[in-house]
């Protein structure tokens, strides 16, 4: 039986305190690690896109078991672990993803990084780069594993606008580079599937943008066969 614990909420892209579990919540399932900064982390909304993507997996009957060294979010998600930090670029999560895969082994990586990259102007023209290692770095450690990248969602600042459409169009090619490679590498529209409209604070989704974000993450997990497993019988 899962345990609900104290939430803690962390201030906008700014490495925010978190209650960590004893041990990690698990149910047994397939194990997804979502990976990012705040709006992973949930940013202004505990648990973002995390509460939707989980109750999408209740309803579709699917099993699944959020892995990551992170904790939070509301008692309605029951699975409060993940790997989101907030104000981490790039190049802070890749100094880490190694030893948190091989903690945790996912067997789906929901990565959505980028946007600090953006916001800090942190040698935007190395950015695509960087992700490509990043990506590499979490194929080697979990070679089986399927990694869900996705182009990071709207700002509403034009000029962070600006960098991260430049940022963005340099995804698919990352993606499909990895793809020719023979690695399970997948390119998720994040960016389309929200406007400026859905966010709280013009960098994090309001409540109808972390749902946005839920059913696009939801709907790339469907179409691989085994990212998130099969969905169990109905009780008889």
């Amino acid at each position: 039986m899962h345990r609900i614990r104290t939430l803690v909420v962390g201030t906008a892209l700014v490495l925010a305190s978190a209650t960590t579990p004893a041990a990690a919540e698990s149910n047994g399932g397939v194990r997804v690690m979502p990976l990012g900064d705040s709006i992973t982390h949930g940013t202004q909304i505990p648990g973002g896109y995390r509460i939707g993507l989980w109750q999408s997996f209740v309803n579709g009957r699917y099993r699944v078991d959020f892995v990551g060294n992170q904790f939070n979010g509301p008692a309605a998600l029951w699975d409060h672990d993940h790997q989101g930090h907030p104000g981490w670029r790039i190049d802070q999560i890749d100094a880490n993803i190694v030893i948190w895969v091989r903690a945790t082994n996912p067997r789906s990586v929901l990565l959505h990084i980028g946007t600090n990259d953006v916001i800090q102007n942190f040698n935007l023209g190395g950015a695509p780069g960087r992700l490509s290692t990043l990506i590499d770095r979490i194929t080697a450690t979990a070679p089986g594993a399927d990694v869900f990248v996705a182009t990071i969602i709207p700002l509403s600042n034009a000029g962070w606008q600006n960098a991260a459409r430049t940022f963005n169009a340099a995804i698919p090619g990352i993606v499909q580079s990895k793809v020719n490679q023979g690695k399970r590498v997948r390119l998720v529209n994040m960016h389309t599937a929200l406007t400026t409209a859905d966010l709280i604070d013009g960098v994090h989704p309001n409540a109808n943008g972390y749902n946005k974000m839920a059913a696009t993450w939801f709907n790339a997990l469907r179409s691989v066969p085994g990212s998130i497993g099969n969905p169990t019988r109905a009780a008889s």
